[in-house]
Order: structure tokens, then sequence, then C-alpha cells
């Protein structure tokens, strides 16, 4: 039986890279995003093993019941991939935009946590992995980056996290990359990264055996 991984921001970059490779390998996609027309499309484009889930991750009702859709369809969950987030605007402290602070906090740590708390009973059932995209912005300090601070709590969240569910045998990895050529930037950055190197990392961490916990894996660009 095909196991199901539940991802969030699926709908384009790092998400629809690992929706991509993780069917490949085998398993079925439970894809949650609020575009609900990039899902549809990236859903068709796999096949029976995805399940679009038009959700705004940071409702909490919303994302209880896009859980409870896909361990209806799949029968259960075997891994989740916590990979929306956003950035801002202005980067600095001193002239950032509190409003923006609020709405990334909300997705990058608020919404991170919910997801745990959300499927953690699911992946409790079948000794699961929680995967989470980090930074290198969560491991380094950048001149005033928030976004960064929220990173730092991501890959904090991540080591403890493994630590709790180590307890009934589940595994907690976060995935560290460096610069991404996703719409996550205005311009393309064809030399940096690419979504399907951070998928890789994914389905490697997920591929492996019980004996082995990947805790991180950290990427960066050759140029």
């Amino acid at each position: 039986m095909a196991r199901t991984l539940l991802i969030t921001g699926a709908s384009s970059g790092i998400g629809a890279a690992s929706a991509r490779a993780a069917a490949k390998a085998g398993w079925n996609v439970a894809l949650l995003a609020r575009s609900g027309d990039k899902l549809a499309e990236l859903a068709g484009e796999i096949g029976d093993s995805a399940l679009a889930l038009e959700c705004d991750i940071t409702d909490r009702a919303a994302l209880d019941d896009a859980v409870a859709k896909a361990v209806d369809q799949f029968g259960g969950l075997d891994a989740v991939f916590a990979n929306a987030g956003m950035g801002v605007s202005k980067p600095g402290v001193e002239q950032g935009d509190p409003e923006q602070w609020h709405a990334m906090i909300h997705l990058n740590v608020l919404a991170v946590l919910q997801t745990a708390h959300a499927t953690l009973p699911h992946l409790r059932r079948t000794q699961g992995h929680f995967v989470v995209t980090g930074s290198k912005a969560g491991r380094d300090h950048l001149k005033g980056s928030v976004y960064g601070a929220t990173k730092w709590f991501v890959h904090g969240l991540a080591g403890n996290l493994a630590e709790e569910m180590r307890e009934w045998g589940g595994r907690c990895t976060v995935i560290s990359p460096g610069m991404v050529d996703t719409p996550f930037f205005e311009e393309a950055k064809p030399e940096k990264l690419q979504p399907e190197d951070v998928a890789d990392a994914v389905v490697f961490a997920l591929s492996q055996r019980k004996t082995s916990a990947v805790r991180e894996i950290h990427l960066m660009p050759n140029d």
C-alpha cells in the first residue's frame, strides 16, 4: 500500500516539485495551498495518487478539514512536509513593516506549529515523519532579518520536535536550503538551487530506513 505525504505550500516552487518527486517515488500526495487552480492543475498532472485541497493553513478549522479529507481519501498519513512560508518586502527591523511581520510570523511560525499539532496524532499511528522547510537564514545571523528569525524558530522547533517524536518512533527533518529559484524572488535565479534539488532532499529524508533519522539537510547552490 502506498504511503501518503501531505504537503503545505504545494501549488508552486519547492512544494510542487516535492509533490512530483514523491509521487514518482510511489507516494500518495495530499496537496494544500490557497491557489486552487494551480493545485488542480498539479493534481491533474500527477494523477490518481494526488488530492488537491484548497486551504489557507493559517485558518485552523480549514487546516483540520483538509487533513481529515486527506486521511479519509488515503487511509492515513505517513509523512507531512510543512513547506508553506513567506518573506517581507522590507527586510530590516527599523524600517520594517509590522503588518508584514504579523502575516509572516503567522505563516512561518504559527502555521507550522498548527500543522504539526493537527497532524501529529495521525503520524503517531504510522510512526511517521514530519519534514519542515527551514533556510540558510535560520542558521546564520543576517542583518536585521525578521524573516531569518522566523526560520531560526523553525530550526529550533524541528530539533525539539525530533526529540518528542523519537519517543514513539517518529522522525523530524528540517530541510535547510540557500537561495532557491522560486517565485519567492521577483527575478529568476537560474544559477541557484532549483526546486527539484530541494525536492530530492525531501524524498531522500523520507526514504531512510527506520534505524536512521536524518535531522537536517543543508543545501547550498554551487554558484
